[in-house]
């Protein structure tokens, strides 16, 4: 059975993808434990809020140098939603903030006359299509959002899919090696983010 850790840093509701994941197959630890985190065959990052607070909830828990030794060691990782953003080299929510740095470029707020937060279902253009993680996902399938930044890449080519909400097109999934993110809620997505979920136990399963 893969091994999975849920980062605990204090954001978000962490029980709802581990359910998820666990219906996927995979055995859960919701921990801040540096050993138990890199002991695991992945690791996900999920996160509800805002970015320089999750930052300074990771700082508090001294979790910060857990991100290095993750991507030292290859592990699979997964970012949800706010955890894509601070996987980012810096975000402008309430202020001017530094995250994780290990996805290069920023996290910025929808343009003026945007409707924000975005919530609801909207679609992704797959581009990257033989990324692990949309293997069997059509494209266009719709997917549950709630954020009001999104992304922007340093390299374009960081993007496995893109959405386009109002006038804005910005990439709703990201990768750099072995580091994976969705601004999108899978576990709140149907079917198609479960098979997302599917794909990430089963790329853990190596």
């Amino acid at each position: 059975m893969v091994s999975l850790a849920i980062i605990d840093y204090g954001a978000g509701n962490l029980r709802s993808i581990g359910k998820a994941l666990e219906k996927e197959g995979a055995d859960i630890l919701i921990t801040s434990n540096h050993a138990e985190i890199l002991d695991k065959d992945g690791i996900v990052l999920p996160g509800v809020g805002a970015f320089g607070d999750a930052m300074a909830m990771l700082r508090e828990r001294n979790l910060l140098s857990v991100f290095n030794e993750i991507a030292a060691a290859d592990k699979p990782l997964l970012g949800i939603c706010l955890g894509l953003q601070i996987l980012f080299s810096e975000g402008e929510e309430m202020g001017h903030f530094r995250g994780l740095n290990l996805i290069p470029g920023q996290v910025v707020k929808f343009p003026r006359g945007e409707k924000v937060p975005q919530i609801g279902w909207n679609t992704i253009e797959i581009q990257q299509t033989d990324h692990y993680l949309v293997q069997s996902i059509p494209n266009q399938v719709y997917m549950y959002f709630v954020h009001s930044y999104h992304p922007v890449l340093e390299n374009p080519t960081n993007a496995i899919t893109l959405t386009t909400y109002g006038k804005t097109t910005y990439a709703s999934m990201v990768y750099v090696k072995e580091i994976a993110a969705t601004q999108f809620h899978p576990e709140k997505s149907g079917k198609w983010g479960l098979k997302l979920l599917e794909n990430f136990v089963g790329h853990c399963h190596r």
